[in-house]
């Protein structure tokens, strides 16, 4: 009867490591970051591993008063790539931060968890 009464402590205490290791690891998300491009590199938008655009590069080509509706569309194309390519990184990171905390358990990624 103990053994399961401490089986359960040993539990609550690995869920509070994995909430201080997840904490820890969001906290360092911000300084992952991609690009995504659009238009060939015509526009270029950065974003951070918090989802967070951190910059828009517009080459001058494309700024021109006609082009205004292609320009909102590949910023937005360009946006949406890098949050793309973001989202992996952001995954590996959070699994590379718990692993080892619980035992592989088919189906269970704490990295979804964040979203």
């Amino acid at each position: 009867m103990f053994g399961n009464l401490g089986n359960m402590m040993d539990m609550f205490g690995k869920m509070k490591d994995i909430q201080a290791r997840m904490k820890e690891a969001q906290s360092t998300l911000s300084g992952i970051t991609d690009t995504g491009e659009a238009g060939a590199g015509m526009v270029k938008a950065t974003v951070n591993g918090l989802r967070q655009v951190l910059k828009v590069e517009i080459d001058p080509d494309v700024v021109k008063p006609e082009d205004r509706e292609m320009m909102q569309d590949l910023i937005v194309a360009a946006i949406n790539k890098a949050m793309e390519n973001i989202e992996p990184k952001i995954r590996e990171h959070l699994k590379k931060s718990t692993e080892g905390l619980l035992p592989n358990i088919p189906g269970f990624d704490l990295g979804s968890m964040m979203q």
